[in-house]
């Protein structure tokens, strides 16, 4: 499986840093309204910024590194990938209403749904030779 590009990288783990920051700010007993507008204040960044990441601006390393520093993680840890990465709530209701249907759907129509995503999934590079896994029962 080949690596997420480093823009990905970097747009989840700040995703997942602004995750973690409105859980502690709501569990302060914060107010969510203006929350993201604190994000962006806590990492010296303007709320228009802020934005411009969270949906589609790439995050270059002079940026990359003071999200660190602010953030209070090492210098590198938004080009790493990290076992504790969630789905974001809109990713959750996503493969909840996609597990109903699924589960809801006939044979026929659980094909169409499979036919539907194997059609706008990007391609899934092949392994290298000597990387394929052992077959079943040796």
């Amino acid at each position: 499986m080949t690596p997420p590009s480093l823009t990905v990288l970097r747009r989840t783990n700040v995703l997942a840093l602004h995750r973690l920051f409105l859980e502690q700010q709501i569990a302060a007993g914060k107010p969510a309204k203006g929350l993201d507008q604190a994000f962006a204040a806590s990492l010296e960044i303007s709320p228009s910024m802020w934005s411009q990441i969270k949906s589609s601006r790439p995050i270059g390393n002079t940026l990359a590194r003071q999200i660190e520093r602010h953030a209070q993680v090492d210098i590198g840890w938004l080009d790493a990938e990290h076992a504790t990465a969630h789905p974001d709530p809109a990713e959750e209701r996503f493969l909840d209403l996609a597990r109903q249907a699924w589960r809801a759907a006939n044979a026929k129509g659980k094909r169409e749904m499979r036919l539907w995503l194997v059609e706008r999934a990007p391609p899934v590079p092949e392994a290298p030779p000597g990387n394929e896994p052992p077959e079943a029962g040796k």
